[in-house]
């Protein structure tokens, strides 16, 4: 079985071109470390619920879209040692937050086990 990060994050309809950009790079930059598959959605059919949903989870605003992400590892020690490496890249270690096309605050990220995968 195989270990995967999860993100989401609301991203500002405008800076939409700017997050695919900064993602493309990320996933190179994943991807050259050793990640195995990098992934970002925007949400095409995503409602807010009664008592929770993408959008009610990051705040979104009316000019925002949620952005759903993951990365595929081997493994978790895999995973682990691949994030190392990424946060001391250049490309990422240079990164401020004031820069970013969208509100780091209102994201949330977790690492995942598989427990089913066909």
């Amino acid at each position: 079985m195989s270990y995967i990060d999860g993100f989401v994050v609301p991203v500002p309809k405008k800076n939409l071109a700017a997050y695919r950009r900064l993602a493309r790079k990320m996933g190179n930059v994943w991807r050259e470390h050793g990640a195995l598959e990098y992934i970002e959605c925007v949400a095409d059919d995503v409602k807010p619920g009664k008592q929770t949903s993408f959008p009610q989870a990051v705040k979104l605003k009316p000019n925002e879209v949620v952005v759903f992400s993951w990365i595929v590892y081997k493994s978790r020690a895999q995973r682990d040692r691949i994030n190392k490496k990424v946060m001391a890249d250049p490309r990422v270690a240079g990164m401020s937050a004031k820069t970013l096309p969208f509100d780091g605050m209102r994201m949330f990220w977790g690492g995942f086990k598989p427990i089913v995968q066909l």
